[in-house]
């Protein structure tokens, strides 16, 4: 079964973490969320619009090798806190130089900047481009796929978002059931 890991910072759009963790588990993919340690060490973790969620994990206790992909949230305090938080940073990195998939939406994709591991082709939320590399924003896209890199663009694109990435990790079949049995058909 492949397994997701979902880091979760105060500040994350909770709108974004719901549909990726849904839609992850609904297309068969094990998922784990994971807090902050550090200032907020605390399983419980409050989004950007007051909405708190449980965290399955701490990051520190997060093994690499035990997952096939690192999916990031937006949210700019979320983000924010990613790109700053050096377990956060290493853990992507990790990622990355294992050849796993790193995939980040909204804002985030901002965290995968700071880490060195976004890929020259990226979209994200209108503006979070002019902190990161304007010129290579795919701004006509929902999700952009460029090599193990998936971006997408905010809240309205997170069920297209976690479709695509159940499509990479599990298949065209588990995509299509779960596409079809949500509705979302406008992905």
């Amino acid at each position: 079964m492949a397994r997701a890991l979902v880091p979760l910072a105060e500040g994350f759009e909770e709108i974004e973490a719901t549909s990726i963790i849904d839609i992850l588990r609904r297309g068969g993919v094990e998922v784990h969320s994971a807090y902050l340690p550090g200032e907020f060490e605390n399983d419980l973790v409050t989004g950007a619009n007051g909405i708190t969620i449980q965290a399955n994990i701490s990051l520190k206790n997060v093994v690499v090798s035990e997952y096939d992909i690192v999916v990031l949230p937006g949210g700019w305090g979320g983000t924010n806190r990613l790109a700053e938080n050096p377990l956060a940073q290493s853990i992507i990195k990790s990622f990355a130089e294992q050849g796993k998939w790193v995939a980040a939406m909204c804002a985030a994709p901002y965290a995968l900047h700071v880490a060195g591991v976004l890929s020259p082709r990226y979209t994200c939320y209108p503006s979070v481009e002019e902190q990161i590399r304007p010129a290579d924003r795919i701004a006509d896209e929902k999700v952009v796929i460029d090599g193990k890199v998936i971006t997408s663009q905010g809240p309205g694109t997170a069920i297209c978002f976690g479709l695509e990435i159940v499509r990479q990790l599990v298949g065209q079949e588990s995509y299509e059931a779960v596409r079809n049995g949500t509705l979302s058909t406008f992905c």
